[in-house]
């Protein structure tokens, strides 16, 4: 019974982990959106 419970808590961090680092990715291509449309926005102006 404890195997169960150990492998349950493992795969219920490994999983909320992936979730972590696919919102992290998520947030730093948003970032990268906005960066990339203020250099675009800035070349045009020259």
């Amino acid at each position: 019974m404890l195997k169960v419970i150990a492998a349950i808590t493992f795969a219920t961090v490994m999983l909320a982990g992936c979730e972590t680092v696919k919102g992290m990715g998520k947030d730093v291509s948003s970032a990268g959106s906005v960066v990339t449309g203020s250099a675009a926005e800035t070349q045009q102006k020259m």
